[in-house]
């Protein structure tokens, strides 16, 4: 009977290393050297100043490596989601059994079509006002309760819980859980963020007894622009920006940006970074707590340092009332000299002008008596020269009529007319005789 050969006993057995040398010396005779063109994603760059990252198009996608020198030379910051040309050669990375690319030059060939969408729909929302600072709104100093959304089997959930129960053990934590990777991401976030806004909504009503959330997070770890896609989601960023606590966002790695960090409140670098920024450590606020009580323990130590003394000050005038008796006493004696000496000098000054007075009033009655007389005898002088005797005397007369009025014109003179003539030595009765050519009564 014939026996079918056994092909595994035909076949070659190969060592596991020798094999991947074999398939590395034949992709290097069939390939090598070799150009790519694709877009990068998931790019690292370690400390070594090596880079790590993955080229990909529609339909596939090779790991690659550029080293130190290589990546030295460029003259360009390469980034995720970039279009990018490569010069290098494949090989096999022998310890993971693992095909790569060894990049040797690396030249831009313009944007990967992610980016494009990225760049565009942040130039859309950044026009409509998202990214707009001053809606932005600082984060609570001391937040009551914190919200988190993430994955429950992410690691970011396990540093944000490790970060958060290290500085602030006190603060209650609300975890919503969501999707933060893949096409149904996006509206499962949607739903989480739109839970924790209604829960911090009726923990702000009047009387609520709801745990109160004053501040949420959105982490998710690091990854390429596929993986972190779901943060780019246009729905999911006004979902964002219509929170009604400060939000921070927590997306991936430092270098890595989403339109969610962009609509955020506030970003963070990292998950771990995000929970630092929103959680003051316990011991900074207990040492801030124990200052303040040592400045109350001094202001009060210092009050009652006063208090002390004048306690002290009054319990001394209080035990020696003599000597207060003693200082008022000595008080009314210095006022009432002072009164007897002020008494005293107003009568020796009223003394002093009596004596004056008697001395002056008799020289001062005999000037004014002899002023008075010459005053009399000036008048009595101007009397007699106005007499009208003295007029008399030289042979005048005064006219007068009947009765008694005088006589001053001669239309006063009516002929007939009796007139009494007053003389030096007396009167005499003359009548008025007719008047004569010349026009004068004649007197008889």
């Amino acid at each position: 009977m014939f026996e079918r050969p056994d092909p595994i006993a035909a076949a070659r057995v190969w060592e596991v290393g020798a094999l991947c040398r074999a398939i590395a010396d034949a992709l290097q005779v069939r390939f090598n050297p070799v150009a790519v063109r694709g877009e990068i994603t998931g790019l690292t760059r370690a400390s070594s100043g090596h880079c790590y990252f993955s080229i990909k198009d529609m339909h596939g996608q090779l790991r690659c490596a550029m080293f130190r020198r290589a990546a030295s030379g460029l003259d360009f910051a390469p980034r995720d989601g970039q279009l990018v040309q490569l010069h290098g050669r494949l090989g096999v990375y022998e310890a993971r059994g693992e095909l790569q690319f060894i990049v040797e030059g690396m030249q831009q060939a313009g944007q990967g079509a992610l980016f494009e969408q990225f760049l565009q729909l942040k130039a859309r929302l950044e026009l409509q006002g998202l990214f707009d600072n001053a809606r932005k709104r600082p984060l609570p100093a001391l937040p009551r309760g914190i919200g988190l959304v993430t994955s429950p089997g992410a690691a970011a959930l396990h540093d944000v819980v490790t970060a958060l129960r290290r500085r602030v053990p006190h603060i209650p934590v609300l975890l919503v859980p969501a999707q933060v990777q893949g096409v149904a991401a996006a509206p499962t976030i949607i739903a989480a963020l739109a839970k924790l806004y209604g829960l911090a909504q009726a923990a702000a009503a009047p009387g609520a007894d709801t745990p109160a959330i004053d501040v949420i997070l959105l982490v998710r770890g690091g990854g390429s622009i596929e993986d972190l896609w779901a943060f780019n989601d246009e729905q999911l960023a006004r979902m964002i920006v219509q929170s009604p606590v400060p939000l921070v966002s927590g997306v991936g790695h430092e270098t890595d940006f989403t339109i969610a960090d962009f609509c955020a409140d506030l970003r963070a670098p990292t998950p771990t970074a995000a929970a630092e920024l929103v959680a003051q450590p316990r011991e900074f606020w207990l040492a801030a707590l124990d200052l303040l009580v040592g400045r109350i323990r001094d202001g009060a130590q210092r009050q009652l340092d006063a208090r002390h003394q004048r306690l002290d000050q009054a319990a001394a005038r209080l035990g020696r009332p003599s000597g207060l008796v003693a200082g008022q006493q000595l008080q009314l004696a210095r006022l009432a000299q002072r009164m007897r000496h002020g008494v005293l000098l107003k009568m020796q000054q009223l003394g002093q002008t009596q004596q004056a007075l008697q001395t002056q009033l008799p020289q001062q009655l005999r000037r004014r008596l002899g002023q008075h007389a010459e005053r009399l005898e000036r008048t009595a002088l101007h009397l007699e020269l106005l007499d009208p005797r003295l007029v008399l005397q030289r042979g005048y007369a005064l006219l007068t009529d009947t009765g008694g009025q005088a006589v001053t014109r001669v239309r006063q003179a009516r002929p007939g007319a009796t007139l009494r003539a007053t003389l030096a030595d007396g009167t005499v009765d003359v009548t008025v005789a007719p008047r004569s050519g010349a026009g004068v009564p004649s007197r008889q």
